[in-house]
């Protein structure tokens, strides 16, 4: 039965489906679009234009390059504007099919005895100081500079330089260096000219038309346009650092169709992707960390559980009042194991805030690894993550305010106001202030004032009250009971050995998590600050498993040493031993900064430690939540099972 059920299942048509804004477009020639759903004309879209020297990225428009008259920017979402992506229209239009030689643009002039005139041309200056990168679109895809690297292979970068510059010494920066021409001392090299390739695939038994699967630029230099469609000649476009006077620089393009029967249109990225750096090095990597992870967690396990074992078999074998009195290890400290920590308040608020960051971070990167939120689907990603953020205050509540119960505390209306605000608002603070010099430098990245105030919308009209109808809940509920009783007078704690004091098992339960998970920071800081892709959800996903697991026994194992030496303060300790990767996180990021970085000037260097500061917040409070529930978990386990008079 099965196996027939197998082959209808194969044998029956099946209908796929295309996310929203990723259908694929058919092209036509012009004069043959009466096909229904059939383009002629090839619209090219240009974005936010960065660079890896720099944290601060700008508007196309800002460097005075050829725009449209009348602009058609398509809707961004939020993660777009949060990343400071611009998309907008560009005088660049062609007809599929159509070949275009050497096609003028505009002109700009600028003359540096106007002080606007010489302002545009300084900032122009600054971007090919900078190496500030182009980043155009065609049919949702990115156009790629390809170009060779070591060892015989190919690089496509989905963005291109303004331009670039030759010190007084004659030595090229950048993209000089591609070109023996480019030889004039102290002078800016302009690209004014591209040669674009499109190419495209025929739909074979389908509607008709064709798909484009890739968009490659050349960018080149020269010094004349062509006339009547004849193609560019001279030397190279530069311009002399000291130079005075009138300049002009000519834009030009050209365009070119290329047949191609081996990429189809859903494999289109595979060639970009494919040719990114350290692609083997990060597989490899992985699987190797991966491995290492999972034989320690399996030692710790398995260490702990026979040990574990023989302590409760020992404990419940103890019939006489003499073998009572003689208790030892964790079993000692069973009356107050469960007495409220220092700082309740502050804690549950904390656990509450991390419970939310848990399960937004879970459910992003399942949607990642569906396939949801590709790079394909430009912004998804964010939009997804603050989305879910405002949508989980309800489980923040729920659990600051069911945690404070249980550790006794009263001042429930505290409880919950911290809960909505504190580490919310810490977030904003900072965000809010980097937004700011954003604001002062012109940036692309500065949130326009009325996103400012729909994010606000958001926290206060529906993550905020959210938050309180968790906490009503979570007060409402009867307090957590514990197996044992807590007895009315502390327990003295004896005094305690190096390596069970509060700060050097902290210092130590960070390092294991840390370890597996270094490798992928390092991916994930190159996609945001050298403006790499990132697309490994998967291999991300499995990380983030394996964090939660060793988050957890790092803790537990750390949490049973110090309850054997008679320290039941456990709460804020188990929080802080796994919430310590944050720490190296942040020394890694500015290990990242020193080594590997080229970013230059104080603005840049605020940005990076503002926004750093921000994703180790965050983490904190994660790995922090991950390792007080494992801890509360096992505290609470090992003690129901074992015999209390």
């Amino acid at each position: 039965m099965l196996r027939w059920l197998l082959a209808a299942a194969l044998l029956s048509p099946a209908a796929g489906f295309y996310l929203p804004g990723l259908a694929p477009v058919s092209f036509c020639e012009p004069g043959k679009d009466q096909v229904p759903d059939c383009k002629s004309s090839i619209e090219l879209f240009v974005n936010r234009l960065d660079s890896v020297e720099s944290v601060l990225p700008y508007e196309y428009t800002a460097f005075d390059f050829c725009s449209k008259e009348s602009k058609n920017r398509p809707s961004e979402n939020l993660g777009q504007v949060l990343f400071g992506e611009r998309i907008e229209s560009s005088p660049y239009k062609f007809e599929f099919k159509k070949p275009v030689a050497c096609e003028k643009v505009c002109t700009q002039t600028y003359d540096t005895n106007k002080p606007s005139d010489k302002a545009k041309l300084d900032f122009l200056k600054k971007g090919m100081l900078l190496n500030y990168q182009h980043h155009w679109i065609v049919d949702n895809m990115p156009v790629t500079w390809c170009y060779d690297v070591e060892d015989g292979q190919k690089f496509c970068n989905p963005g291109f330089p303004i331009g670039c510059f030759v010190t007084e010494a004659g030595r090229p920066k950048d993209a000089c260096v591609v070109n023996s021409n480019f030889n004039e001392k102290d002078a800016f090299y302009i690209f004014n000219h591209v040669d674009i390739t499109i190419h495209y695939h025929i739909v074979e038994h389908e509607q008709l038309g064709a798909r484009l699967v890739a968009a490659k630029i050349e960018p080149k230099s020269f010094e004349n346009p062509g006339e009547d469609g004849q193609a560019c000649s001279g030397g190279p476009k530069f311009l002399r650092n000291k130079q005075s006077g009138v300049f002009e620089i000519p834009y030009t393009y050209s365009v070119n169709f290329v047949e191609d029967r081996n990429i189809r249109w859903a494999s289109r990225w595979d060639y970009i992707l494919e040719s990114m750096p350290h692609t083997n090095i990060q597989w490899f990597s992985i699987m190797n960390s991966l491995v290492i992870v999972l034989f320690l967690s399996g030692m710790v396990a398995m260490i702990l559980l026979r040990t574990l074992h023989k302590d409760i078999a020992r404990y419940n074998q103890m019939d006489s009042v003499e073998d009572a009195q003689e208790e030892f290890g964790w079993k000692l400290v069973h009356g107050d194991v469960f007495r409220p920590p220092r700082k309740g308040m502050l804690l549950s608020v904390f656990l509450g805030s991390g419970t939310q960051i848990f399960i937004m971070t879970f459910v992003t990167l399942f949607f990642a690894c569906l396939g949801f939120l590709s790079p394909a689907n430009r912004g998804a990603l964010m939009t997804c993550a603050v989305v879910l953020w405002v949508l989980l205050g309800a489980p923040a509540g729920y659990v600051a305010a069911r945690l404070y119960r249980s550790f006794g505390g009263e001042k429930w209306k505290t409880n919950v106001l911290l809960t909505a605000f504190l580490c919310p608002g810490v977030v904003f603070a900072d965000f809010f202030v980097m937004n700011l010099i954003l604001w002062g430098e012109g940036s692309s990245a500065a949130m326009p004032f009325g996103t400012l105030v729909a994010i606000l919308a958001l926290w206060f009209c529906i993550s905020v009250p959210l938050t309180f109808i968790g906490a009503y809940f979570g007060f409402k509920k009867a307090g957590i009971e514990h197996p044992v009783r807590t007895n009315q007078i502390p327990r003295q704690v004896p005094e305690q050995s190096f390596y069970t004091k509060p700060l050097p098992g902290i210092i130590m339960g960070g390092i294991l998590p840390f370890g597996c998970i270094f490798i992928q920071l390092f991916f994930i800081l190159n996609s945001i600050w050298s403006h790499q892709m990132y697309y490994m959800f998967g291999f991300l996903f499995l990380v983030f498993i394996i964090l939660v697991i060793t988050c957890s026994e790092a803790t537990i194992l750390l949490c049973y040493f110090h309850l054997c030496a008679e320290d039941y303060h456990w709460q804020w300790r188990s929080f802080l031993t796994s919430g310590f990767t944050a720490v190296y996180f942040l020394v890694y990021a500015i290990h990242y900064f020193f080594s590997k970085l080229q970013i230059t000037g104080l603005a840049s260097t605020i940005l990076y430690f503002g926004y750093t500061m921000i994703m180790a917040l965050i983490f904190f409070l994660f790995t922090g939540s991950i390792g007080f529930f494992a801890c509360f978990w096992f505290v609470t386990k090992i003690y129901s099972v074992v015999k209390v008079d």
